[in-house]
């Protein structure tokens, strides 16, 4: 790919930075329950400081509807923040105006501050060039670490690095030289694994998937899906009937390509989706009118594992049932922990994202040892259906 500019590029010291993070993270009762963004912003928090650079931070939280809102405010992220980085984050109460100026003309070298929701301007999500102007009047130099919202092409994503110089800050620069090494220049055999509930929601990132790697492994409630278009009776498991030409085209489209492509042989079934329900395994072709698929069955698993044995690099997205319930996460933990045997071993790059796949690789006991997990959802799907995003093209050197 194109070069990007880093930090390692930048000069910082005694400039007022405007760094985009992601600070749209889970919150209950005004308390973070998810933290993985805040820490992986604090790496660029720290190098920007430490040069003597006031650090500025931009971000937005939720959907505001028609200007600020209290249940929308990021100003209980600056003590969440703070604790973290183990420094005082400072808060202004909007991000543009008098009111950030003020803020930041009073900071010192190395301080840090947080602007208020750029969303509650709607110039933000419209890419305003005027509200651009007046986000860029606020520093000298713009950072992106926030990849996750790289995909959008908003004010603060994707407008700022047109008016100021602009860098990638290190979880951006890390999240695209690991999809890069995934997709763009990896070892052989390439294996995918794509799950969740439906073959619509992931149709171009199938299409983009069979033509660059040599295995896909498709699991969750789409697997049903090509079960169906395959002939296979699936009960009343999760399928999305109107879309069995579509899965027939993707099957074909990977034999033209040369790809091998894995569905579950056996599987898991109960009569209601519950935790702890009653079920049992089954070939599929054996799915009884009254039973769902909730799970990969142990035939299928050992295939799976012999599949990555085979590979040399791993994209992963989306478990291979319903992970949320016991005992139907048996299948996604059973892969997951052979991807990071192997990962530990020196024999796989495996790389993974998106929120569903995070959860579940942690639920394994397994995420920190993955060669890379991505903060991202659908930045990190986008990326994968071969788009160009936004706000890394405006990064291009």
């Amino acid at each position: 790919m194109a070069a990007f500019k880093t930090l390692d590029s930048a000069d910082l010291a005694g400039k007022r930075v405007l760094v985009r993070v992601d600070l749209n993270v889970p919150m209950e009762n005004g308390r973070v329950t998810d933290a993985t963004r805040i820490d992986s912003i604090l790496p660029t928090i720290r190098e920007i400081s430490g040069k003597g650079a006031k650090v500025i931070l931009l971000a937005h939280f939720g959907r505001p509807k028609g200007g600020p809102d209290k249940e929308n405010s990021l100003q209980p992220l600056a003590a969440a923040l703070s604790a973290h980085l183990g420094a005082p984050v400072a808060f202004a109460d909007d991000c543009i105006g008098d009111v950030a100026a003020s803020a930041i003309a009073a900071m010192k070298a190395g301080s840090v501050l947080l602007l208020e929701n750029t969303r509650f301007h709607k110039g933000e999500e419209k890419n305003d060039p005027a509200f651009v102007a007046e986000l860029a009047k606020l520093g000298d130099v713009y950072v992106n670490d926030a990849f996750s919202a790289a995909h959008r092409a908003h004010a603060s994503t994707e407008g700022l690095a047109h008016k100021l110089p602009a860098y990638a800050g290190r979880t951006m620069q890390q999240e695209i030289e690991a999809i890069s090494a995934a997709l763009e220049s990896p070892k052989h055999p390439v294996a995918a694994v794509v799950g969740g509930a439906k073959v619509s929601t992931k149709l171009e990132l199938l299409g983009n998937l069979v033509k660059k790697v040599d295995i896909l492994i498709i699991g969750g409630g789409m697997a049903n899906t090509f079960l169906a278009a395959q002939g296979k009776h699936v009960g009343k498991s999760l399928c999305e009937k109107d879309m069995l030409d579509t899965a027939r085209s993707i099957l074909e489209a990977g034999k033209a390509a040369n790809c091998t492509i894995c569905l579950p042989v056996d599987v898991v079934v109960a009569k209601e989706f519950k935790a702890h329900a009653a079920n049992r395994v089954v070939d599929v072709d054996h799915v009884a009118d009254d039973e769902m698929i909730l799970d990969a069955g142990p035939k299928s698993v050992v295939e799976v594992e012999r599949l990555f044995e085979k590979a040399k690099t791993l994209v992963w997205n989306g478990p291979f049932g319903a992970f949320e319930l016991q005992p139907f996460d048996a299948a996604t933990n059973a892969a997951a922990r052979k991807a990071a045997d192997l990962t530990d071993a020196g024999a796989l790059m495996s790389l993974a994202g998106g929120g569903d796949t995070v959860s579940a690789l942690n639920q394994a006991g397994v995420g920190e040892r993955f060669s890379y997990i991505s903060t991202a959802g659908g930045a990190f799907l986008e990326w994968l259906e071969g788009k160009a995003l936004p706000g890394v093209e405006a990064l291009r050197a």
